[in-house]
């Protein structure tokens, strides 16, 4: 990887699960996010939910950046997403799967160009791409001081 960029979200618990995320981009409102019943009250998406919408999304944007590219813009996109909650070899629960229906509407009657977009739409959505992947995830937990407690390395 030649190019790297990062971006940094801080999230503060309000309370019990509910924890309110602030973005790096100051014109972003904050979001909360809770759990679902009978840990949380849904007061938000869960982080589950986070993960669903964040590949629909950019799957959605990729497709359409492709199909706008090729000059085949549709008048709109629109996107179901499923996500399967399943328990690992563990007993743990972990989302197990993600289905995504992308619609078009208003496309061109021409649908010759479509296909390549098909064919490459996926493969550029950074999201999509590094959930199948599995992506690292390094942990620290610190305290208050900033003293390091606990540390696991990031590993897909």
């Amino acid at each position: 990887m030649s190019e790297m960029r990062q971006f940094t979200l801080h999230l503060e618990q309000i309370e019990d699960f509910e924890f309110k995320v602030r973005f790096d981009w100051p014109e972003v409102d904050d979001l909360l996010l809770d759990e679902p019943a009978p840990l949380g009250n849904q007061a938000g998406p869960n982080a589950a939910r986070l993960i669903a919408a964040g590949v629909a999304n950019c799957l959605s944007a990729s497709l359409l950046y492709c199909l706008q590219k090729s000059r085949n813009a549709p008048g709109g996109v629109s996107a179901a997403v499923t996500g399967s909650i399943g328990r690992n070899e563990k007993g743990r629960l972990r989302l197990v799967g993600i289905d995504v229906d992308l619609t078009l509407s208003g496309i061109p009657e021409d649908r010759s160009r479509l296909e390549r977009c098909f064919t490459l739409f996926e493969d550029f959505c950074v999201v999509t791409q590094a959930v199948r992947d599995g992506v690292p995830i390094g942990v620290r937990v610190l305290d208050e001081d900033g003293t390091v407690l606990h540390t696991e390395t990031g590993e897909a």
